[in-house]
């Protein structure tokens, strides 16, 4: 039996990574160079022979234009697609909309940087009253308001994603359904930690690239054998 394999995919580049602005939960669409990312991924799948059954993605455009970019190239924009705010990007709080180089002179680049890549660290919280906090968008009205974050460390993170994955997604994997995940920088860090069991220190060096798809290959058992950036 031949390994089973899963795709991840980082959204194309999208308007606040070229401004380098923190995005967080912010719906930002795609930039130019993105949705060129997003079709230049969907053309690698397509002459690698992928094919999917199901699609999971995030409730946030810049990720569900990615697939979607990506399933027209394959001709697969039939198959069934999840869309959950559990695979949303990580919620950088009061630092949502902030210059990174800004913030970095502001608060200095080590602080910055456990802020971006730490495992437990967690930005500035907004309040429940801000305007910016997700209760005020519509995209969440049928969640509670202790399921919305103000701030995320990769660490909260990680639950709202495993959560997805044990529940949802490893029940299609275990049935041989193939599956491609389009989310976000942190989301796919959160999932590739607890797939490959990174440690909380280790996780700091992880960077995933945009628009660029990782294949992750399992044995019958679903036990992790290795990974590959697609060329």
């Amino acid at each position: 039996m031949s390994n089973t394999k899963l795709i991840l995919l980082r959204h194309g580049e999208s308007k606040w990574n070229k401004k380098n602005l923190f995005t967080g939960w912010n719906d930002i669409g795609l930039s130019k160079v993105g949705k060129i990312e997003a079709i230049e991924a969907g053309k690698k799948l397509k002459n690698n022979n992928f094919k999917f059954d199901y699609a999971y993605t995030s409730v946030l455009k810049r990720a569900i234009h990615t697939l979607y970019l990506v399933l027209t190239e394959l001709d697969q924009l039939w198959i069934p697609v999840k869309k959950t705010w559990r695979l949303n990007e990580r919620h950088y709080g009061a630092l949502q909309g902030m210059n990174k180089d800004q913030i970095a002179q502001k608060y200095g680049e080590e602080q910055v940087q456990k802020w971006r890549r730490s495992f437990t660290t967690t930005p500035p919280s907004l309040t429940m009253e801000d305007l910016r906090s997700p209760r005020y968008d519509t995209k969440y009205s049928k969640l509670e308001d202790y399921q919305l974050p103000l701030a995320e460390s990769l660490s909260t993170t990680l639950k709202r994603v495993i959560y997805v994955w044990e529940n949802d997604i490893l029940y299609k994997i275990k049935n041989r359904e193939r599956i491609i995940i389009v989310a976000h920088g942190n989301s796919l860090r959160a999932l590739i930690k607890y797939i490959e069991q990174i440690d909380d220190k280790e996780i700091v060096n992880l960077n995933i690239p945009t628009g660029m798809p990782i294949v992750y290959e399992f044995d019958q058992n679903l036990k992790f054998q290795k990974k590959f950036y697609l060329n």
